[in-house]
């Protein structure tokens, strides 16, 4: 696990960090020596949820926590994801913005991709945070495998996608902080919906083989 020249002195703030994939997340960033701050509507649950974890790790409402950090996750629910976001936009500014969120439906048949009026959850942001740098990752990583103490590395690829490659080859570099995890560019931000849709694939992979599947990206 190597953190990067870009990565060193840069604070991640996840939002939405105590959820399950938020924490996960968390959880690994801070393993890797980065600092994290756990941004939660609930400032006491934040902390105390962050207090649980290892490394160099606090928490904080979601507003500061998006003021704090110079790298942002959005790891919320995709219900009320323009909403937040909108009311973040001046925070977020000039940074980073790693959008992970997946608009999925589930009915009786399993899980199914939304419409997103944009086109996808990172091309919402984009439109709404027209003063960040929006990238879209870690849609496929399980939250399972994330928060697990005792699993020592994820096998699995992240897809990066954006329109701006310092911002993706920045984010790769996250991705990578994490041992067993690569980032792979799988291009510009117009292609997030088949990314973010995709998730409902591998949930039904989960449910019929009992796993927690990922993707690997072969000859690269």
């Amino acid at each position: 696990m190597t953190v990067s020249d870009a990565l060193r002195g840069r604070t991640v703030a996840v939002l939405g960090g105590t959820g399950p994939q938020g924490l996960g997340l968390a959880r690994r960033f801070a393993a890797a020596g980065l600092d994290v701050v756990l941004g939660s509507r609930d400032a006491a649950r934040a902390e105390s949820t962050a207090a649980a974890l290892p490394g160099r790790v606090r928490g904080a409402a979601t507003a500061v926590a998006a003021a704090t950090g110079d790298i942002v996750v959005v790891a919320v629910p995709w219900d009320g994801h323009a909403e937040l976001l909108t009311e973040l936009a001046p925070a977020l500014a000039g940074k980073v913005v790693v959008d992970c969120v997946n608009p999925l439906g589930f009915d009786r048949q399993g899980a199914f991709a939304l419409p997103v009026a944009e086109g996808s959850a990172a091309q919402q942001a984009a439109a709404i945070l027209t003063g960040s740098t929006v990238v879209g990752a870690f849609h496929h990583v399980s939250a399972v495998l994330l928060e697990d103490p005792d699993l020592d590395t994820v096998d699995t690829d992240v897809l990066v996608l954006g329109d701006d490659r310092e911002a993706t080859d920045l984010v790769q570099d996250l991705a990578a902080v994490i041992p067993g995890v690569r980032g792979v560019y799988g291009g510009r931000l117009r292609n997030a919906h088949q990314v973010e849709a995709l998730t409902a694939n591998l949930i039904s992979v989960n449910r019929r083989y009992k796993a927690h599947a990922g993707l690997r990206v072969t000859d690269v």
